[in-house]
């Protein structure tokens, strides 16, 4: 009997402003820990080669803990010159290719601030939530449009600083390294 899981089902913001990440420890160290394949949705313009070779060096080191993809969505694909119809454009090609049972994270200036050890907890919880893939998504120049703002199960941001695209992915690539060493209780964290 196969089992169909949609959007609605699946948990939203497991995270919460509530909970701190300063001097905590993550709940699944060293335990086990549904490896839970990642794709990173990136929209923007074409990756220099340094951000490139940074990219395949992470998703090689992360290949012992879980399958991981990136995607690079075109920034502004129709050429609007209207900032509204460019998020539009965007925000369509990045809905498009999400699944019903993806868990999905968006990186926006205005998600809740984690920490390693709680985005560590994040892609722990994720597991538990049912969902096949879990999704990560940067932006475009003028961030997330609204069908995947609602469609999110969560959103953080990766600093205060506003990050391009590039930067940002070269971040969440490493702290995503970073979370599964916390998770395997490796030392690379501390």
């Amino acid at each position: 009997m196969a089992v169909t899981l949609s959007a609605r089902h699946l948990p939203t913001n497991i995270i919460s402003s509530s909970d701190s990440s300063n001097g905590r420890k993550c709940k699944y160290t060293g335990q086990s820990v549904r490896a839970i394949p990642i794709r990173v949705l990136t929209v923007g313009k074409k990756r220099s080669l340094g951000v490139q070779l940074i990219v395949d060096e992470y998703k090689d080191k992360l290949q012992p803990y879980c399958s991981i993809d990136d995607v690079l969505i075109r920034s502004n694909p129709k050429n609007a010159r209207d900032v509204k119809a460019q998020i539009e454009e965007e925000d369509s090609a990045v809905v498009s290719l999400i699944k019903s049972n993806d868990w999905v994270v968006i990186l926006d200036e205005h998600g809740l601030d984690v920490g390693s050890e709680r985005l560590a907890e994040l892609i722990g919880d994720a597991g538990f939530t049912g969902a096949s893939r879990m999704l990560f998504c940067i932006g475009g120049p003028y961030g997330h449009g609204r069908q995947l703002r609602q469609r999110a199960n969560q959103s953080i941001k990766l600093s205060s600083l506003v990050l391009n695209h590039q930067v940002a992915l070269v971040v969440l690539m490493e702290q995503l390294y970073r979370a599964w060493t916390i998770l395997k209780g490796q030392k690379y964290h501390h």
